[in-house]
Parts: C-alpha cells; sequence; structure tokens
C-alpha cells in the first residue's frame, strides 16, 4: 500500500478533538485515513470512529490502513453533508466530536487519475465521487461563457475570468476539451506572460473554481454548518480544516452567528429573541501549522484550522 498523503497538524487536530477517549467520534473526510489513524490511537478500545467519505479509491486505503482498528471503527460511502442521517441509520443520536478536512488530497492530486493537477494529463473529471455528478470536462465544454465567467470568479476570484471563459468558449468550437493538460496548456497561454503568479501555476484558480463546481463543495460545507451543533453532545467539539478563503469564510461565519444561537434548523420550535448560543469557538483567530511543518509538508501552508464546542 502506498500513500502519499500527508495529513494536516495531526497532533492540533487531536488534542483539539478528542477531548473523552471512550467517546463517539466522526472523521467525515476520511480520505486515505492519515487523520483517522491517529484518532483510533488516542480513543479507547470502548471508543468509536465512523469513517464518511465519498471517493471510493482513498477509502479501500483507508480500510487498509485502519484494519488493525476494526473492532472500533465502520467506515461508510456517505457525504458528510448527509451525517445527520447517517448517524440516525445506525442508531446514534449524538456524537463527542467531528472532524473534517476539507479540500482535495494530496493522493486525489498525485494518484486518482481524475485531472484534479494539471501537471499531469489525464481525463477532466474532478469528481470526488465516481459514481455520480457532473465532470468538469462536462461544465467546460457546456455551459455558457457568462456561467463559465461567473463560476471563474465567484470559486476562485480569478482576475481574468472573462478572457479564459472567452478563451474556452473559443477552443471547444474546436473540439472538446478532455484533458487537464489541455485546459492547463489553454489558461497558460491565454493569460499574459507577465501576469503569471511567481509561486503557482496560472491555472490554479480555475483548476479550484471547476473543482468546487462539480463538487458542490461550498453548498455542502453550509448545509453541513447549519445541522453540526445538534449532532454534538454537550462538550462535543468540531474541528476543521479549510484550504481556502471561501471555505473557511463560511466556516467562520458559523462560529460566529452560533455565539449568537442564530443558526438552527428551521423547524426547531426557539422564538428568535429566546435562542442561547449553541456554540463556543475556541480557536478565535484560526490556528495554523508550524514552519516545521510548512518546511516538511509545503501543500500545509494554506491551512487553517477552527475549533467550537457545542455548550
Amino acid at each position: 500500500m502506498i500513500i502519499s498523503h500527508q495529513p494536516v497538524m495531526v497532533d492540533e487536530v487531536i488534542s483539539w478533538l478528542v477531548t473523552i477517549p471512550e467517546g463517539i467520534y466522526v472523521d467525515g473526510t476520511i480520505g486515505t485515513g492519515g487523520h483517522g489513524l491517529e484518532i483510533c490511537r488516542r480513543i479507547a478500545p470502548n471508543g468509536r470512529l465512523i469513517c464518511l467519505d465519498i471517493d471510493r479509491s482513498s477509502m479501500r486505503l483507508a480500510k487498509e490502513r485502519l484494519s488493525p482498528f476494526e473492532e472500533k471503527v465502520q467506515i461508510i460511502k456517505e457525504s458528510y453533508v448527509n451525517l445527520d442521517k447517517v448517524l440516525k441509520r445506525i442508531g446514534i443520536d449524538q456524537v463527542n466530536g467531528i472532524f473534517l478536512d476539507l479540500g482535495v488530497s494530496s493522493y486525489q492530486l498525485e494518484s486518482s487519475g481524475r485531472g484534479f493537477s494539471f501537471i499531469k494529463d489525464e481525463p477532466l473529471d474532478m469528481r470526488m465521487d465516481e459514481d455520480r455528478g457532473v465532470t468538469a470536462s462536462e461544465l467546460v465544454n457546456n455551459i455558457s461563457m457568462e456561467r463559465l465567467q461567473r463560476l471563474l470568479w465567484g470559486y476562485a476570484q480569478e482576475r481574468w475570468a472573462k478572457l479564459i471563459a472567452r478563451t474556452i468558449i473559443e477552443e471547444r468550437q474546436k473540439g472538446p476539451i478532455e484533458t487537464s493538460r489541455q485546459l492547463a496548456r489553454l489558461i497558460e497561454t491565454t493569460i499574459p506572460a507577465k501576469h503569471h503568479p511567481r509561486k503557482r501555476h496560472p491555472a490554479t484558480k480555475t483548476f479550484q473554481a471547476l473543482r468546487i463546481a462539480v463538487n458542490r463543495e461550498l453548498k455542502n460545507i453550509a448545509d453541513f454548518l447549519e445541522k453540526a451543533p445538534l449532532l454534538l453532545v454537550k462538550g462535543g467539539r468540531l474541528v476543521v480544516i479549510s484550504y481556502h478563503s471561501l471555505e473557511d469564510r463560511l466556516v467562520k461565519q458559523a462560529f460566529r452567528l452560533w455565539e449568537k444561537g442564530d443558526i438552527y434548523p428551521r423547524k426547531l420550535p426557539v422564538f428568535p429573541d429566546t435562542r442561547p448560543p449553541l456554540m463556543k469557538a475556541l480557536t478565535k483567530k484560526g490556528h495554523r501549522p508550524t514552519q516545521a511543518e510548512i518546511n516538511v509538508n509545503p501543500r500545509s501552508r494554506s491551512a487553517i484550522m477552527r475549533v467550537a464546542e457545542r455548550i
């Protein structure tokens, strides 16, 4: 088994998340099992870890990686956005901790063969769930110029969104855009060379925007955050690692609203002016990796972790 993904801020995640070793915990984005393995090592023999993911390839690696702890691990193919339904299905009302590691993993970038990276020449798929959904190629080759421009700006703040969208429309009239390298080269030649970023590929933002759109990432985060507090016991914690400002903004805003008692499921019979705080943010400014970790794992550079506790 070869796993190249290095989990980010492992020690920090475990110290914030696992407050009761005998508790029930959820890794909502198990991936290849990096964080999950450490959670298993920290929880007691009678503790329990429920693992969710939608990437079958990653889940196979996670299952093998966590096999020494199979008596306390349950791995389920499902999105974290449906955690409430999963818990109900397996007879659990609330848990002691929930962890989410958002974004794309090193494994998906390097080994999935689904076009997440502009470095390799792979089918332009970008679906984390290979079993359903629209591919990035289908988006690029079918949506209107206006929608493509809005997507690039809204999901990545790409300043060249209009020019890139126009170029894609012109290119696809000659033939479909089907691979990651084909799209990356098109963007590389579209953005004037003097405006290429110094430390990242000029296609980085376009690939980010397409991936977010294909996997409905921001909607999933927002929908999950609306119901997350009620899935935790009193004293239970939510730990979230995000990798770009759009993700982090959603988490930060939710934490702020929770402290005001402003996020409740619509059916909960509570009057607005009597709502108590739901959660307390424990990391007011967010927690970032140490320079030592960044030196070892450069991809951790953009990570920010936020933690809230059910009160």
